[in-house]
């Protein structure tokens, strides 16, 4: 029932998606509307991460922030939508610009293995389109509480030739990268992820700390692999990006962890920075503080809201 169920679902979002990207636009500026007049969990996170990693703004320069970042998110669940439901030849013509591709190639080449670090900022789902269509690649992921919903994802992830593995972030999967990075593979990590607590160190993160995985640093300071920050950027008000990768800084592979994450977390705020409206910032990223600080933790009023 779990397949069938999953199966109705993809069935009812791509006749949905079947409409112009203009009018999925507007629904998704709707449902902005909506979601700041009804001041639901993501507006609430958003807000509350805002005063976190930008204090010295003016309020109503945060609630401008705020604004475009519903916005933002809104728009990227109708476009994601799309993208999941669209023959993916058809999705990587909307790349309009490519910068880094030959960092990636030169990667995947020398065959020492690849660590895509790719933050959530732009579009991430169309990025593992253009990956897989590069390269066979495993993607790490956090699977959803619906069995259903994990179930959906396996379709919508899946591509013609199989060149996709979906490893759940779980127990089993440090040793599946371990042997794929040993056979020269390429594999993707989200790193801006919160991990359980005795899984990360604490790092800076727009001047906060934040617990921090340490997996990523593990993997390429033992393995030797490259490591490469990708990302799909959007590209004004319609349906185009741009492609960038860049070098991952050479600390992110230090023999010492805290310098590792410390170097990973630099880097993801530089991207979000680019553009503060397409980062996720709908996510509670703060949750967990560091031992003997005596904070708590920042989202808890808004669990009482």
């Amino acid at each position: 029932m779990t397949d069938f169920a999953a199966r109705l679902l993809y069935i009812f979002v791509a006749s949905l998606t079947r409409m112009p990207w203009s009018w999925l636009m507007r629904m998704g500026d709707a449902m902005a509307a909506a979601m700041r007049m009804l001041d639901v969990r993501e507006s609430r996170v958003a807000r509350r991460n805002l005063e976190i990693a930008y204090p010295q703004l003016p309020a109503d320069e945060r609630n401008r922030m705020h604004r475009a970042i519903l916005r933002a998110t809104a728009r990227q669940t109708f476009e994601t939508m799309r993208l999941w439901t669209r023959p993916h030849a058809q999705n990587l013509a909307l790349i309009r610009e490519n910068h880094g591709v030959d960092l990636f190639d030169a990667a995947v080449a020398a065959g020492k293995g690849l660590i895509v670090a790719a933050p959530h900022y732009g579009n991430w789902e169309l990025l593992n389109q253009w990956l897989a269509a590069k390269t066979p690649i495993s993607i790490l992921y956090r699977p959803p509480q619906s069995a259903v919903g994990e179930a959906f994802l396996r379709i919508v992830r899946a591509d013609d030739g199989d060149r996709v593995t979906q490893i759940r972030a779980e127990g089993p999967a440090v040793r599946q990268l371990w042997k794929l990075m040993k056979v020269g593979g390429v594999t993707g990590i989200l790193p801006d992820q919160q991990p359980k607590a005795g899984d990360g160190e604490f790092a800076p993160f727009f001047g906060r700390q934040a617990l921090t995985m340490t997996l990523l640093n593990r993997l390429a300071e033992r393995s030797g692999a490259a490591v490469l920050f990708a990302y799909c950027e959007r590209l004004g008000e319609g349906p185009q990006f741009a492609l960038r990768i860049e070098p991952a800084p050479p600390a992110i592979a230090s023999h010492d962890p805290r310098e590792g994450v410390a170097a990973l977390n630099a880097a993801v705020e530089r991207i979000a920075r680019r553009d503060p409206a397409q980062y996720q910032w709908t996510y509670k990223r703060y949750t967990l503080r560091p031992p003997d600080s005596g904070e708590t933790n920042p989202y808890r009023d808004l669990e009482t809201h």
